[in-house]
């Protein structure tokens, strides 16, 4: 079986920047890049690595997008969409293809290839599998953060998303719709439908804050929780005993 890992975890917030400072603020990470194409599609945004991976945020600026009619679904910014990188699109593509999903999004484009599939056939979140050209080395090009997001790599307090979490309506049930998807089995680790990735692992857990279905969390590699609860105290954010809550997402400090 081919490469699937973790590459992007995507946001969606009002505003960009203002949701970017409270991830530089608490956990000390930098602004890579901003994607001046994605205003064709009336969005704007910001990435900043977390080790070898990206963290974006997209904000509408213009009415009627997608990103924009997540925000209202959801009531509020949160998690938007796991982004992950294959190392064999086609026969993926042509997987997602005989089991009737949707695609929402997608474009073939210097070697780079994506797509985003319809959450209403995926459940749980938007998953977008995508492969680039040169890109195994985890060091190496990812179009979406630019020639150059390598240098804002800053790993003080925090080096790597090592899971995502949905919160869903049926956990079981989304999480078998993944696997199969995916191609990967699910199993169950304390209890919690769980598919292991090559980097990190897709968690499948009830609602349990009030939130329609969504990307609700991610588990960080965290060298001290303590200053990173410390920093999210001072922004007066939530702070939990393994988690803060940052741009309306759980943060578990692993």
């Amino acid at each position: 079986m081919d490469v699937l890992r973790i590459r992007q975890i995507a946001l969606v917030a009002r505003h960009d920047l203002v949701a970017a400072q409270e991830f530089i603020d608490v956990l000390g990470v930098e602004i890579a890049f901003h994607d001046p194409g994605i205003k064709n599609i009336g969005l704007h945004n910001t990435l900043m690595p977390i080790g070898t991976q990206l963290l974006e945020i997209v904000a509408p600026i213009t009415e009627g997008t997608t990103a924009e009619r997540y925000l209202l679904r959801r009531r509020g910014a949160g998690g938007y969409m796991v982004i992950t990188q294959t190392d064999a699109h086609p026969p993926r593509r042509a997987h997602v293809d005989e089991l009737g999903i949707r695609i929402v999004g997608q474009f073939d484009d210097h070697g780079f290839t994506n797509m985003q599939l319809h959450p209403a056939d995926t459940g749980g979140s938007f998953l977008e599998i995508d492969e680039q050209a040169g890109g195994e080395d985890p060091m190496g090009p990812w179009s979406p953060a630019g020639k150059d997001w390598q240098r804002a790599i800053r790993t003080d307090l925090v080096s790597a998303i090592t899971a995502a979490e949905m919160q869903c309506d049926n956990p079981d049930e989304v999480a078998t719709r993944w696997s199969e998807i995916v191609q990967i089995d699910r199993a169950d680790v304390d209890g919690v439908p769980t598919i292991p990735l090559d980097n990190a692992a897709l968690r499948f857990v009830p609602i349990t804050d009030g939130r329609p279905e969504g990307l609700a969390g991610i588990d960080l590699a965290c060298s001290d929780p303590d200053a990173v609860k410390a920093n999210a105290a001072k922004r007066k954010l939530p702070v939990a005993d393994d988690h803060v809550v940052l741009v309306g997402m759980r943060c578990y400090l692993k």
